[in-house]
């Protein structure tokens, strides 16, 4: 099953810059589709909600049309979520203005673009956005360095390893005709391992069933 994190939609809440045309174009229908599992997303909301202080300095990357961004912002200082389609940012800060919420800041731009200082953020947030990255070891080591310690990581990842063949032999000749985005199969475990591996504990790892995304929190030491 190829799902979303804020919707179940298709298979992200973000996208890499390669990906970006094809987010583009697909914005509006996107923002507009209602969520998958509406039980597994708010789990999801609620596990990371318990961890939030007023205090907090959150990033968001990958955050699509901003919907777990604005619910989150009532229970936190600021955030700062980007995306690297113009068209999903255009609609989340509609979004936004529309709500009146005033401490989320959304940007165009990737993870591995952002120019931030390091341990500038409490948590960072990647829902259904690690299987699209070029690196994703990359990544996390990046994500380790924009944490201060004793900071959260929090991501929702689709591990694609159990997908059947066929389909594996498709995803690249959709994303090389700008049909689907490129997509990167590993397994929960291995990611868990990739994790562990960039630094981090695990301390809540989640999964309503084997085909459905993955949902961790790994804390900086």
């Amino acid at each position: 099953m190829l799902s979303g994190h804020e919707t179940g939609r298709t298979i992200r809440e973000g996208a890499v810059d390669s990906s970006q045309a094809f987010w583009n174009r697909i914005a509006t229908r996107y923002a507009a589709q209602p969520i998958a599992d509406e039980a597994a997303y708010a789990e999801k909301l609620a596990r990371t909600r318990r961890r939030l202080r007023p205090d907090m300095a959150l990033l968001e990357f990958g955050c699509g049309t901003g919907g777990t961004a604005l619910i989150h912002a009532p229970h936190v200082g600021s955030i700062l979520a980007i995306d690297s389609s113009e068209n999903m940012i255009a609609i989340a800060r509609a979004r936004a203005e529309e709500a009146g919420i005033a401490n989320v800041h959304f940007e165009t731009g990737s993870i591995e673009s952002l120019k931030a200082e390091d341990e500038s953020f409490d948590m960072i947030l990647a829902m259904s956005i690690l299987h699209l990255v070029p690196d994703r070891h990359a990544v996390i080591a990046k994500v380790n360095r924009l944490l201060r310690p004793g900071g959260l990581f929090v991501s929702s990842t689709a591990c694609l390893d159990t997908m059947p063949m066929i389909l594996r032999l498709i995803l690249p000749l959709a994303a090389g005709l700008r049909l689907a985005p490129q997509v990167h199969v590993f397994g929960d475990d291995d990611l868990v391992r990739g994790i562990q591996a960039g630094g981090f504990v695990v301390q809540d790892r989640w999964q309503p069933n084997r085909e459905d995304a993955v949902f961790l929190i790994a804390r900086k030491p």
